[in-house]
């Protein structure tokens, strides 16, 4: 029986036994760090690759609150843990001096938009690009 179990595997993993479990994926996440300054986001020009695995690193060194705003992007992404997503999964907020990370899985290619949405109003905005 155990034998016929690892047949079928075999056979669905196109014949070739798997290697690595789907958290060694998560594990290879290349670093992209987003410094959230009042009122501006460095760098406010961010680029990904689609399909690569991103840990995206926030950075709040302002006094005050900020978000990371980026409704078209967050949402077509594959997000790890989208606990850490607020409003609908349309931002991440990060509280003054402190750091979020989120893993995710850039998605398809494309220009999304993003903003402080406290802050918008104060030119922090940005844009994302998807390769």
């Amino acid at each position: 029986m155990q034998f016929g179990l690892a047949l079928a595997v075999v056979a669905l993993c196109g014949g070739f036994p798997l290697t690595a479990s789907a958290a060694d994926r998560w594990d290879g996440a290349e670093t992209l760090t987003v410094v959230m300054v009042d009122n501006r986001f460095e760098p406010d020009r961010l680029t990904f690759h689609a399909g690569r695995v991103y840990a995206l690193r926030l950075e709040n060194r302002g006094k005050e609150m900020h978000e990371f705003t980026a409704p078209g992007f967050l949402k077509a992404a594959t997000v790890r843990d989208r606990k850490v997503l607020a409003n609908g999964g349309t931002d991440i907020v990060v509280q003054p001096g402190k750091t979020v990370r989120v893993l995710l899985i850039a998605p398809a290619r494309g220009q999304y938009g993003l903003t402080c949405a406290d802050h918008d109003w104060d030119g922090m905005a940005g844009t994302i690009t998807v390769d």
